[in-house]
């Protein structure tokens, strides 16, 4: 595969919405990019001062008390209480998990990658990265007798905000099992919970035992610290499931040199154990989101899914692109929907992830026109 065969990317077609948005006489409000905008929790920011001194190479496959602090938060927050640490693996963030999955698995030409429908746009660039055909769509029976070789979930999606049942996460993977079909949930926001309902603390894990029975052959969760403790900057994630999945990881990045660095394992084990950071993230987040909300329903908007995570999924029956510049016009820059896939081609996502006083700003101006 060229570079010249990727797609172009995204945000660079909203310079013309960013130039009117930023002429806005209060400034711009950018809700465009889910990039955190709060303090790194200080718990995580002294683990990362006490692993300052870091001469040596880390592990690839990350320590032994990283791994086990990875099973011990699914067993806690995830209800997965089989995660076995040798089927754990930090990664340089969950992108580039997302984007060189397929490559690292050895798919190529001829091989199918699912994808969701709406999808962050990885999804697909980690597929035409190998060589193999993206394939978008939320049912199992779309691809017939020739089954995807990897099948991507993405839960809480990213932009919709849609969370996956634990019935249709099991129908999926009886499925996937029956077509020796690798299953990988991308569940970076499980902790950005917003159903009342909720089953538990947080969104279903593909590896929640009653998901799958506590068997996790065939089956990858990643998930980053990005969201749930303001570690984007860090790159801080990990992947866990099969084993040997994860063992046939390891031995490929050994080779290509995809090590995270001593300080964010670090970091990671103490992200996963500062739960009252954690909280009080939530409850931010879930201020800046009623705020937007209400202004949003209050200007005729409509808001689908959203159920959990970072956006709001709101559409004004019109094409994306329109209701971008509508939103420019007042100094509000979001992204559109057709960013990911023709099926998002009437909404636009909108991010929390900007201070409370740009938060406030973007509502008085959807509220007053």
């Amino acid at each position: 595969m060229s570079i010249a065969s990727l797609p172009d990317f995204p945000w660079d077609s909203l310079a013309q919405a960013k130039a009117t948005a930023s002429a806005h006489p209060g400034g711009v409000v950018d809700l465009s990019v889910g990039t955190p905008v709060d303090p790194t929790p200080e718990p995580v920011q002294q683990a990362l001062r006490d692993a300052a001194d870091a001469p040596g190479y880390p592990q690839v496959w990350g320590t032994p008390d990283l791994r086990e602090a990875v099973a011990a938060w699914f067993a806690a927050r995830r209800h997965a209480t089989g995660v076995d640490p040798d089927g754990v693996l930090p990664t340089i963030g969950s992108k580039e998990f997302v984007a060189w999955l397929p490559t690292l698995l050895g798919l190529g030409a001829g091989d199918v990658v699912g994808i969701p429908r709406i999808a962050y746009p990885t999804y697909d660039v980690g597929a035409r990265l190998a060589g193999a055909t993206p394939v978008a769509s939320d049912s199992t029976l779309t691809f017939g007798p020739k089954p995807p070789k990897l099948l991507w979930l993405n839960t809480p999606g990213n932009p919709d905000g849609r969370v996956l049942p634990i019935e249709h996460l099991a129908k999926v993977v009886a499925w996937a099992r029956e077509h020796d079909v690798v299953v990988a949930s991308d569940e970076c926001y499980a902790e950005l919970d917003w159903r009342e309902d909720a089953e538990g603390p947080t969104t279903p894990s593909i590896l929640d035992d009653r998901v799958c029975g506590g068997d996790h052959s065939g089956l990858l969760a990643v998930y980053s610290l990005s969201k749930q403790s303001n570690l984007a900057g860090y790159r801080a994630a990990f992947a866990a499931g099969d084993p040997r999945l994860v063992d046939r990881l390891v031995q490929v990045r050994k080779h290509a040199g995809m090590i995270v660095p001593w300080p964010i394992q670090r970091g990671l084990i103490a992200g996963l154990t500062a739960h009252d950071a954690v909280a009080a993230q939530k409850r931010v987040y879930a201020a800046r989101r009623t705020s937007l909300r209400t202004a949003l329903e209050g200007a005729g908007w409509r808001i689908d899914n959203s159920e959990a995570g970072l956006y709001l999924w709101a559409t004004q029956d019109r094409p994306c692109r329109e209701s971008i510049d509508s939103l420019a016009e007042r100094g509000v820059l979001a992204a559109p929907g057709d960013f990911y896939g023709a099926a998002g081609e009437r909404h636009v996502r909108i991010a929390l992830t900007a201070t409370d006083e740009r938060i406030a700003a973007a509502v008085q101006r959807l509220t007053t026109g």
